[in-house]
């Protein structure tokens, strides 16, 4: 028999026969060897994401399990459940408005216009690597201060925390060691603002204040602050990369729907969802179950580890008509692709607005291009799918 296992590089390489396969015979699925269970349908998958109360982040939302202490160490909103969660996050959301978003196009398209020059110059290059792993890296980093110098270390230690070594559940010792340097850095970053604050994403963060039941005004602690950055960080930047990764190699492989973004870039914010749709950069959100639940003729117990897999949803031929037939004019339902219920992601505005962005300049200086298949480089995270290479160049 198949089976689902997250930390299978063959499985990173394609994964939805296996998903296929658990929708049709197995929508709820148990794995004993590793120890969770996971829903596949999209109805599913949506009614447990709205479902906070059931099907809880707190101990975290990856398969592995991570050190409890880490989430007081380094409290971070997507491994917590309301109240706490709700009250984090009416603080962050003061700066992520409509208007704060809108503002950074110039500075996107600008930055995404001085990585794609050269590629233009040269007729093609590393799409991840001289592109999209560059254009959101700059954005975040950017808006959240962070110096030019210390940006490619900082990324290069986000990638390592998140690698995970062939079909082994336990975190490795370089990840671990990544994660420590990560959060030692973001709270030295966050105490410097604090001292000297600027205008800056962080020191408006370090400012936000909401009412608390009684009136009186709270902010946000250092470490609060500092988990916030740490998942900013790195689903800020890995996200992007990765959807932008997949959508290169997607319209290579899909030169029709390409031409139609040709044609017309008003049909770029659609595409974007199509292809977190299509290959979503995020495979899955872990829960744990604080009930027992029955579901499909299965009973899952209280405590359980439960994987919501939004990109077995996503291909839900339950809820997409052809849904294998990558369609950039496809009429979306709930989006996905950047989360659900009380833990969609706050910064999904800014990441469509990088990939539309990005999108719109790179179909204008490479209007036809070809991939190189045979040289294409896979990440290997438990969660996170897509490329750390793409070599392509203009046809």
């Amino acid at each position: 028999m198949p089976e689902l296992n997250p930390f299978s590089y063959a499985f990173h390489d394609d994964p939805y026969p296996t998903y296929r396969w658990l929708r049709d015979e197995h929508p709820v699925y148990r794995n004993e060897r590793l120890n969770f269970w996971a829903l596949s349908r999209y109805h599913d998958v949506v009614d447990a994401s709205r479902d906070w109360a059931t099907y809880s982040s707190a101990e975290g939302t990856t398969l592995e399990r991570l050190d409890p202490r880490m989430g007081e160490y380094l409290p971070m909103m997507i491994f917590m459940d309301p109240p706490r969660q709700t009250r984090l996050r009416a603080l962050v959301s003061k700066v992520f408005t409509p208007r704060r978003v809108a503002e950074l196009e110039p500075f996107i398209r600008d930055t995404a216009r001085r990585y794609l020059a050269p590629l233009a110059e040269r007729g093609g290059g590393d799409f991840v690597r001289q592109f999209s792993a560059l254009l959101p890296m700059d954005v975040i980093f950017t808006l959240l201060g962070v110096p030019s110098e210390d940006r490619n270390a900082l990324r290069e230690r986000m990638d390592e925390s998140l690698h995970r070594d062939p079909d082994n559940p336990a975190i490795p010792p370089s990840a671990v060691k990544a994660m420590a340097e990560q959060g030692r850095y973001w709270f030295e970053f966050v105490a410097s603002r604090r001292r000297n604050p600027q205008d800056d994403l962080v020191s408006h963060l370090i400012a936000a204040e909401i009412p608390n039941a009684d009136g009186t005004p709270e902010r946000l602690t250092d470490a609060e602050v500092s988990g916030f950055l740490n998942l900013l960080g790195g689903a800020g930047t890995e996200t992007v990369t990765k959807l932008l990764g997949n959508a290169i190699v997607l319209f290579a492989r899909h030169p029709g729907e390409y031409r139609k973004l040709l044609e017309d870039a008003g049909r770029i914010p659609n595409a974007v969802e199509e292809v977190l749709r299509y290959t979503s950069p995020s495979q899955y959100q872990g829960r744990t179950l604080m009930r027992d639940v029955e579901l499909h003729g299965q009973a899952m117990p209280h405590g359980a580890r439960v994987l919501l897999l939004t990109a077995s949803a996503n291909r839900d031929e339950r809820a997409f008509p052809e849904p294998d037939r990558f369609d950039v004019e496809r009429q979306q339902l709930v989006p996905l692709g950047f989360g659900y219920g009380v833990h969609s992601c706050l910064g999904a505005a800014v990441a469509r607005l990088e990939s539309r962005v990005a999108l719109e300049e790179f179909t204008q200086r490479f209007p036809r291009y070809a991939v190189d298949e045979q040289r294409l480089e896979r990440v290997h995270m438990s969660n996170v799918h897509g490329f750390s290479g793409v070599p392509f160049k203009a046809a």
